[in-house]
């Protein structure tokens, strides 16, 4: 192709559903992708961007009615989307979606999922394709690429998964990459290499790509040009570069405005609206907390070892260490970060702490009662006081539950409330977390990845937990509804003393909203202390490297 080919051509695109009046989640965006370009699309959560890169790649609803011009130009002609988007899907263009756990099939081993699609594209044999997608999964920096061709999606972390769903998508060189949050589930170092990977098969194979995200550094950093939507409309569009740091629309300026510094820590945080308002509601917040010396969790020598290997007699001669005696306390009112790559044992410990894995050895004392030696019926007395916000909402929300149904259960089941009180209680929860009361006849599907992480806040608030563990917890939200989130946190924590494990790959979130941080690798915490000094001052190199990442 010559060079400087428009690749993708948008025009006047509108996606309605029709219901009790049509409602327009996509109005009129259009835009021109060149050969080799990358263009983000930011916005807040709802505002069409998934919609709109869903219609790319011709996966719509059937329900939705869609109106406009997609072409994409490749060296075998140029194609109306809407009438060849099954021919083009996975070879012309690949996409990345935002939850790879829903994109995942769960009883299909890794590699056999990414031959697949070699073999249907590139039309090789099986082995071949083997090879092709081992040397992939080697690519995205994955360890051990052939131990992880073997495994099952629910053997991988949340960060894995999705370096499996960026292999999948790159693997048959599409002309157009579209990548829906790619990098939300990854640390800094990893999403780091993941972005210099996308960046040189654009230069190797001309790939224009488009980038939606919610982290508007991650957009300056890799974006050529840079789209804002609200509620279905472009709000501004440009150079990167102008459109991040000189700003001309309100809403992008509100949305720069919104995200956690180090000059915000100690206050609150500036949501879309209160700039949009002209609202300062930035007050101090620092004195209004109470951390108290009494310790409300004392973790003593924990390790969290998986069997790998056995002899004829079936005795375990091998473990995989993921969490290898690790110490640390957490004081009544405190938040404590923890933080470090993917894989490192951040959940690992999180699901220890819950019950959810067996302890190998160590103590793990909360209220000096030691969870470790607990049994099951004792867990459900505890359980009620220790709550935790999964880091994949989807996998977390049971499907075939409605919203109302959800929250109710965990009041019914501790017997929190009255059975006439629980559905005004559910309705309260919704008020919270910012979603509407109809929320409570519809079911996860029907939500955006953010909306579902605030629906997986609001049933770990149900059952008024006193240690709360977020594991990821706003890693999937804008940065506006991030804002928000944070915001609650705090609000919740000075309300009810509430104590925070907060794990995150997010530095400056993790900066701002702890107390105290720790920093964990392979396993072990190399660095810890107060908050300020270990992310500013770090003294292990590994957390150098972590700092150095950040976009």
């Amino acid at each position: 192709m010559p060079e400087k080919t428009t690749i993708l051509s948008v025009e006047n695109l509108r996606i309605s559903f029709a219901g009790v009046q049509t409602f327009a989640a996509v109005d009129g965006v259009s835009f021109q992708l060149e050969q080799g370009q990358t263009l983000a699309i930011v916005g807040e959560s709802g505002s069409g961007k998934s919609l709109t890169a869903l219609s790319l790649i011709g996966l719509l609803p059937p329900v939705a009615e869609q109106t406009g011009s997609i072409q994409l130009t490749t060296d075998k002609g140029t194609f109306d989307i809407r009438e060849n988007g099954h021919d083009l899907r996975g070879n012309e263009i690949g996409m990345v979606f935002q939850e790879p756990m829903s994109s995942l099939n769960p009883v299909m081993k890794i590699g056999k999922q990414i031959t697949e699609g070699i073999m249907l594209h590139r039309q090789v044999k099986e082995q071949e394709a083997k090879k092709i997608a081992t040397d992939w999964l080697a690519k995205v920096q994955l360890p051990d690429p052939a131990e992880i061709y073997k495994r099952y999606p629910h053997q991988l972390s949340g960060g894995q998964k999705q370096r499996v769903m960026i292999a999948m998508a790159m693997c048959n060189h599409p002309v157009l990459l579209i990548a829906d949050e790619p990098t939300t589930a990854l640390d800094v170092t990893v999403q780091k290499e993941v972005l210099e990977l996308m960046a040189t098969l654009q230069k190797e194979q001309g790939t224009a790509m488009i980038f939606i995200t919610h982290d508007l550094a991650l957009a300056a950093q890799i974006a050529d040009e840079v789209l804002v939507m609200q509620q279905g409309k472009v709000m501004e569009q440009g150079k990167a570069e102008q459109v991040l740091k000189s700003p001309v629309n309100s809403y992008t300026k509100a949305l720069l405005a919104c995200r956690p510094t180090a000059e915000h820590k100690g206050k609150r945080l500036m949501v879309v609206d209160d700039f949009l308002q002209g609202r300062d509601n930035t007050g101090d917040s620092k004195d209004s907390k109470k951390i108290v010396g009494e310790n409300i969790l004392e973790v003593n020598n924990l390790k969290v070892w998986f069997e790998t290997a056995h002899n004829w007699l079936g005795k375990t001669t091998d473990y995989f260490k993921a969490v290898n005696d690790v110490s640390f306390s957490l004081r009544k009112g405190e938040v404590l970060g923890l933080v470090g790559e993917s894989g490192c044992g951040k959940s690992t410990i999180s699901k220890s702490l819950m019950g959810l894995l067996p302890v190998h050895e160590g103590q793990v004392l909360f209220n000096g009662r030691d969870l470790a030696i607990l049994s099951q019926k004792e867990w459900r007395q505890v359980r009620k006081d220790i709550q935790m916000i999964f880091q994949d909402p989807f996998a977390s929300l049971n499907p075939r539950m409605s919203i109302g149904d959800m929250l109710m259960e965990p009041l019914a089941v501790h017997n929190i409330l009255p059975g006439n009180e629980r559905r005004k209680e559910a309705q309260r929860l919704l008020d919270v977390v910012q979603l509407p009361a109809d929320s409570m006849r519809r079911y996860p599907h029907q939500f955006s990845g953010g909306q579902r992480q605030r629906l997986g806040i609001a049933r770990a608030l149900a059952v008024r937990p006193q240690l709360l563990i977020c594991d990821e917890s706003v890693s999937a939200l804008d940065v506006s509804v991030q804002a928000q989130i944070l915001n609650l946190l705090k609000d919740l924590q000075n309300e009810f003393d509430l104590s925070y494990l907060f794990i995150s790959h997010d530095l400056n979130v993790v900066h701002y909203i702890s107390d105290r941080v720790m920093v964990m690798q392979t396993g072990k915490i190399v660095e810890s202390g107060d908050a300020r000094q270990v992310l500013k001052t770090p003294v292990s190199n590994y957390t150098k490297r972590l700092i150095a990442s950040m976009p």
